[in-house]
């Protein structure tokens, strides 16, 4: 896969449980985590500041979800930067 123009493909990274006063939460209770952690997979040729391999942080309801040979990956846009 190959991301183009200001477009970033990312792999979600799995989360360990958290735990709240020995009570372990699962990612479905976890509702206060707004922001996902994800390596950068493919980088667009318009993207700058971004890199392959680069650990990111990203909203959980941005993008768009992809399925590739059963992994699921995520397509973000990235900012655009006007100079």
């Amino acid at each position: 896969m190959q991301a183009v123009n200001y477009y970033i493909i990312v792999e979600k990274i799995k989360e360990e449980p958290k735990t709240i006063g020995g009570l372990e939460l699962t990612e479905k209770l976890d509702v206060d985590n707004r922001y996902a952690r994800a390596k950068v997979l493919s980088v667009g040729n318009l993207v700058e500041g971004v890199s392959v391999y680069d650990i990111i942080h990203h909203d959980t309801h941005a993008g768009n979800s992809i399925t590739w040979k059963a992994v699921s990956y995520t397509h973000l846009r990235a900012h655009e930067t006007r100079h």
